[in-house]
Parts: structure tokens; C-alpha cells; sequence
């Protein structure tokens, strides 16, 4: 019997969960599925080419290589490169962009892999289902993506998910504020070592909490630059470790165990969230039906769902 992972199994649009329990439930999924790999579509010069927070995440996974990124906007420059032969896809849905990216792919010639959490896609008439690897996910709310794009990170990092959860069940939730409502903007505060992953937080904000709660993610050497010159008094900022930053006002200091990576650092700070959307109004949960609605009428969505 699961803990969490039990809770999440009857989730539907009208029974939405916060973020803290997919993302336990997430970590759960990784304790009893350790097989992290992404080795196989591994190559020296690739275009790796995302939409949404794959580029974030993708970029982790492709650090320190020769790789070429590109997204939706600049796919076609990239994979005309003289040098290229493979271009690698990362897409959690395998929908929106990434057929579109995957058949111009083809008819150029070059070999084309895809990283994605989606067994019911059209690889079959476009790469074969040879050239996909089909990473493991939990049923979520449209556009959470925790468990997607967590794996892919474990796939780096090999961090142990047993490790996080008896942090975040431990310490982390018993210094977090139950007065997040009392600010109307936050300032995170993060080592530099977690620098790549602070885009895919900022992105999770957004669909979160829209322009309805203001947030800005620095390291702490990003802080450096006159960034918290301008005080305001319903600012709090949440700093991660004991570095000094120049803050004229609340600062909420969570203490990091030495040895964390960034699976470990993204599960605290969406954890972190969770506790914001607990805490407001439930601006996602309000909209995500509507929005849905919007996108199967639209030319660029097909079939989209609020779990997925």
C-alpha cells in the first residue's frame, strides 16, 4: 500500500490535487522505480529540441555536451546545421509541437529520437516506435509535469527519492508559514549550484499563479546586482542556505542538507508552491476546465484533457 501514490490514483477535473501531493506521489513512483536512463539516446552532437519546461529540463540533462538547443520557434535553423544527423525531442505529451518538429525532421534526412511520458502518440508513422524511449508519470493535472520531467532529472542525477521524501515530511514541512497570503511577492533566494533549475521553477509560477502573485528567482551571485536595492514591506524573501544577501526586509531561511542535487531541490520548491496555492485563491483550479476548453477548439490543441 502507497502513501500517497493510493491518494492520487482517483484524481479527475473535479477532484484536482495541490502540487504537494503530486509531487509525493511522484517521489513515491521514483522509490519503487529506479531504472533512471537516458543513456541509449545519448550522442555527441545532437539538436535537442523541447516546448514548455522540457527546454528546462532538457538543458539539465545535456549540460557540459556539445549539444545544440532549440525550441519551437527556432527548430528549422537548428536542424539545418551542416553537422547534424540526430535530433533529439523532448516532449512530455508528444503532442502540440513536437509531430510538427519530429516530420520536418524526417524530411531532411536526419535521424530523430523522442524522450516522452505518452505510450499513445504517433511515433509509429513518423520515427517508429524503436527510436522512443517512454519514460514512467502519474496521472496529473494539464501542465503540473511533475513526475514527467522529475524522472528525466533523476535520469541525471540518480538521487534517492526515499531521501527527499523523509525531508520534505520531516523538516521542510515544519518550518514553512501557514501566512504566505500576507505577501504579494516573493524573492527566492538559491544557491548557485541550482541555477538550472530556477527557469523551470519560474515557469511552474506562472501557471500556477499567472500575474497574480509577483516572484523573482535569483542565486545568490545573481543577488549581487542591485537586485533588492527597492524594499517592499509585503515582500518576503525565501532563502535557501546561509549565505548573506543585502534584504531590507522578511527573509525565511530553510537550511539545505549538504548533499542535494536538483531532483531533490526541485521536489522542496514545488513543495514550497503547493503551499502558496494552499494558502490562495485557487486560481489554477478555477481555470484549468476553461482553458482546456479553449485549446480543443483551437487549431494548436487536439484532444487535450485536465489529467493527462
Amino acid at each position: 500500500m502507497f502513501k500517497y501514490l493510493d491518494k492520487i490514483s482517483n484524481i479527475s477535473e473535479k477532484n484536482i490535487p495541490n502540487l504537494d501531493l503530486v509531487v509525493m506521489s511522484a517521489l513515491e513512483l521514483f522509490s519503487v522505480n529506479k531504472d533512471f536512463s537516458l543513456w541509449e539516446f545519448w550522442f555527441n552532437k545532437p539538436v535537442v529540441i523541447w516546448s514548455g519546461n522540457a527546454k528546462n529540463t532538457s538543458k539539465i540533462i545535456y549540460e557540459n555536451t556539445n549539444a545544440v538547443f532549440a525550441d519551437e520557434n527556432n527548430y528549422r535553423e537548428s536542424i539545418n546545421i551542416n553537422w547534424v544527423d540526430w535530433v533529439v525531442i523532448f516532449s512530455a505529451s508528444w503532442g502540440k509541437h513536437a509531430p510538427i518538429i519530429a516530420k520536418y525532421a524526417i524530411s531532411k534526412n536526419l535521424k530523430v529520437k523522442l524522450i516522452t511520458c505518452n505510450k499513445e502518440n504517433e511515433t509509429n508513422s513518423i520515427i517508429w516506435v524503436e527510436n522512443v524511449i517512454v519514460t514512467p508519470k502519474n496521472l496529473e493535472p494539464y501542465t503540473y509535469n511533475t513526475s514527467t520531467y522529475m524522472w528525466w532529472i533523476f535520469a541525471k542525477t540518480n538521487e534517492n527519492p526515499l531521501e527527499i521524501i523523509d525531508f520534505i515530511e520531516n523538516k521542510l514541512d515544519n518550518i514553512l508559514p501557514n501566512d504566505f497570503y500576507n505577501y504579494n511577492w516573493f524573492l527566492f533566494a538559491i544557491p548557485n549550484k541550482f541555477a538550472w533549475i530556477a527557469p523551470l521553477i519560474d515557469v511552474k509560477f506562472i501557471e500556477l499563479f499567472g500575474r497574480n502573485i509577483s516572484r523573482d528567482i535569483k542565486t545568490f551571485e545573481e543577488l549581487k546586482h542591485a537586485v533588492t536595492v527597492v524594499p517592499n514591506k509585503k515582500e518576503l524573501c525565501i532563502k535557501f542556505g546561509s549565505e548573506e544577501v543585502y534584504y531590507n526586509g522578511e527573509i525565511l531561511n530553510i537550511t539545505l542538507p549538504e548533499n542535494i542535487w536538483l531532483a531533490w531541490f526541485m521536489a522542496i520548491w514545488y513543495y514550497i508552491v503547493w503551499k502558496m496555492q494552499w494558502q490562495f485563491p485557487p486560481y489554477f483550479k478555477d481555470n484549468i476546465v476553461s482553458y482546456i476548453s479553449y485549446l480543443n477548439k483551437s487549431d494548436f490543441g487536439k484532444n487535450m484533457k485536465v489529467i493527462v
